[in-house]
């Protein structure tokens, strides 16, 4: 049975090893899609729709098509369907330069008969608000109605009572390279796509099924991308259209999302409101928990979390739905519906320990029943200090002032089967790892390195590493869930062992000795009874002739963990003449399983941490109810981190297991419920609502001095 060594007794495991594709990124030789240029390329572009909510009765395109430099006009909507959302697409252009795409565009006169909208959550709740889904009654779905327990006995055993509203409002990904392909038609029946996406074989699967064709006669690539978060599992509507429009004129065609367009139809976290009546024992027990939640996934469902969160609360009623507006649909989003649930619950949690006279450290001991969590707790506590936080909220004095908060989190990632691999041990030496996987920026390219040459005795440089690509035909699934490192590395170990074998077998009459009595070293081979038997590793591969050995890896489920848990402090120092708020430093303990790179996992840490950041302090998608759009679809409006938010980061590795999982999710869903805590240590005034900005601050400590 295969299984992992301590990370101590590694060589490479566990280390902290740069990544192979640093060198080509800082240098630019690193191709993105938008980086791809084939000979006679066209440049796409898509004229979207600007109102919210409208009946489509025609188009004309005369004009556009008439405009020297157009090459294909492609209607993407029929007469008579609707638009639903702002954003929505209507027609598809492609032209000899992105400037004539964009005149083309304008030329295009589009019908359209406006209709009712309503783009907010109170609007579409509203008696006599318009439909918005044809299959809803209403636009709210049914609810999601969970009981357990008996809530009012376990409120009449409650010595205390919270009851609070929480809310967090929708977050759009915001990925740096926004959504697109290039496009490329080798003639009618096969296609190349260089796509920024999350899952090769996906969009390869999404792109044969459109066109009615082989996947086999599709080729994926993805040599580099620009984060994804979730919301680049196939080629949407603008792949397609890519896809059309190339085959349309018989040129490769460049189509790239605006960034408006990307914060309009590229998907979104769903807003989430929790009204909460929770109650808990004097002695510190959560023992009743009453929920009832809604949130909008824009015109499609998906608006979920888990509640109670974290911590097993006995009698318990929850009831969830989903809110239908006139806004693009969500898609996956870095840990999806966790965050809410943590922000909800973490506040919660302090502003019951507050109404026990309780420490929330200690309040939340007594309601974790999860062992790793609560070494966390302490690993985190020391870390940041916890002993300094204040012991009534607001004290400090000045006007600035300092306040120290907790959040935790949990989380899956523990991959699944269907990835395919193969090493191959050429005689010249070299070594050589292909999947289909894809690196959205997480550095599985570096990780099957390092796995490879751990198995191989030789450095992570001295592997070829193959991804991102289909037409090898070793699929692997997509990059989501925290899934990419638990599902490639067990089937690279694998593969990489198995070639190993091989090897063994083919130079053990030459070391006269047993296979089993093998080993490698570092870049070299050995005789375990017999270290006077020792070759090199060119002089054992070299035994191949005009031979390589090549082999492929299988999924073991023994190499792998199912789940993580997670826990961060945060300082923050608030100024209450402005309202300004600066995070000052967030400590993140989390268990990651093995992490087989030290350096990404930390790194893969600190971005989880500063996705959380963005959503406590800064991002929300602004919608306007009287003209149905969003008002800061931009990068100069809709905020994200940069190095004046970013505090000291400190990444702990909680990883005692001999398993991997993967870590790109659990970092950022305790982050927002630490910070909101710490706010209120600071200033003694409760901010529900994220995001946490200035005017919610001064407002909630002008209401409190009143």
């Amino acid at each position: 049975m295969a299984s992992w060594r301590e990370a101590s007794e590694s060589r490479l495991i566990g280390k902290r090893i740069p990544r192979l594709s640093g060198k080509d990124k800082v240098t630019g030789k690193a191709k993105y899609s938008f980086d791809i240029n084939r000979p006679g390329l066209l440049y796409g572009r898509i004229l979207r729709s600007e109102v919210a909510h409208a009946t489509f009765r025609g188009v004309d395109t005369s004009e556009a098509e008439a405009l020297p430099g157009v090459k294909a006009v492609l209607p993407l909507i029929e007469t008579g369907n609707k638009l639903r959302y702002q954003g929505q697409e209507i027609v598809a252009v492609a032209a000899e330069t992105d400037d004539i795409a964009k005149d083309a565009i304008r030329r295009i006169h589009v019908d359209i008969e406006e209709l009712p909208y309503v783009v907010t959550e109170a609007d579409a709740m509203a008696a006599g608000a318009p439909q918005i889904r044809d299959d809803w009654t209403g636009n709210q779905s049914e609810p999601n109605i969970r009981e357990d327990g008996d809530l009012e006995a376990g409120f009449a055993e409650a010595a205390v009572e919270v009851e609070a509203t929480y809310h967090t409002p929708v977050q759009t990904h915001v990925c740096l390279e926004t959504h697109g392909h290039v496009v490329e038609w080798e003639d009618e029946q096969n296609l190349t796509v260089w796509a920024s996406t999350q899952a090769v074989f996906y969009t390869r699967h999404d792109l044969a099924q459109y066109f009615e064709l082989p996947p086999n006669q599709i080729r994926v690539i993805t040599e580099h991308m620009g984060g994804g978060f979730g919301s680049k599992f196939g080629p949407g509507v603008e792949g397609r259209a890519a896809a059309e429009l190339a085959r349309m004129t018989g040129k490769a065609v460049k189509l790239m999302l605006t960034r408006k367009a990307e914060h309009l139809v590229a998907g979104n976290r769903p807003s989430m409101t929790q009204h909460v009546r929770a109650g808990a024992t004097r002695d510190g027990r959560l023992i009743a928990y009453d929920m009832k939640g809604h949130g909008t996934g824009g015109i499609s469902s998906g608006a979920g979390f888990q509640a109670p969160y974290v911590y097993h609360v006995p009698n318990l009623r929850t009831e969830k739905v989903n809110v239908a507006i006139n806004t693009g649909n969500q898609r996956a989003m870095r840990a999806p519906g966790h965050p809410q649930a943590a922000f909800a619950m973490d506040s919660l949690m302090d502003e019951l320990a507050e109404k026990l006279g309780m420490n929330p450290l200690e309040f939340r001991r007594i309601n974790d029943a999860n062992e790793v969590r609560q070494a966390q707790y302490t690993l985190g506590a020391q870390e940041i200090g916890w002993h300094r936080r204040n012991n009534v909220p607001g004290s400090g004095t000045g006007v600035k002032k300092r306040g120290i908060g907790m959040g935790s989190g949990l989380w899956g990632g523990g991959g699944g089967s269907g990835t395919e691999a193969r090493v191959t041990i050429n005689a010249d030496g070299t070594v050589e790892a292909v999947t289909g996987t894809q690196d959205l920026g997480t550095g599985i390219r570096t990780a099957i390195a390092i796995i490879v040459a751990e198995e191989l005795g030789l450095a992570p440089t001295d592997i070829t590493i193959k991804i991102g690509d289909s037409a090898p035909g070793l699929p692997s699934g997509g990059s989501g869930g925290s899934q990419t490192t638990p599902s490639v590395a067990p089937v690279i170990k694998t593969a990489a062992a198995a070639a190993k074998q091989k090897l063994f077998e083919r130079i053990a009459p030459m070391l006269e000795a047993p296979i089993e009595d093998l080993r490698v070293g570092t870049g070299t081979i050995y005789v375990v009874s017999d270290r006077t038997k020792t070759i090199t590793w060119q002089q054992a591969a070299g035994q191949l002739g005009m031979e390589s050995i090549s082999e492929g890896g299988t999924w073991d489920e023994n190499l792998r963990q199912g789940g993580v848990a997670g826990t961060q402090f945060a300082e923050v120092e608030v100024d209450t003449g402005t309202g300004a708020l600066q995070v000052i430093k967030i400590v993140a303990v989390q268990d990651c399983g093995l992490a087989i790179n030290r350096l990404t996992t930390e790194s893969q840490i600190n971005g989880g941490v500063i996705m959380g950041l963005g959503q406590a302090l800064l991002e929300e998608r602004i919608m306007d109810p009287l003209i149905g759009r969003m008002v800061n679809a931009n990068l100069e409006d809709y905020k994200v981190p940069g190095t004046l938010e970013i505090p000291e980061i400190k990444a702990i590795i909680f990883d005692t297991h001999r398993k991997v999982s993967g870590v790109g999710e659990p970092p950022c869903i305790p982050t927002p419920g630490a910070i909101a805590n710490a706010v209120y240590n600071a200033t003694g005034v409760r901010i529900r609502e994220l995001p946490i900005t200035p005017d919610k601050i001064l407002t909630a400590l002008a209401e409190q001095k009143a």
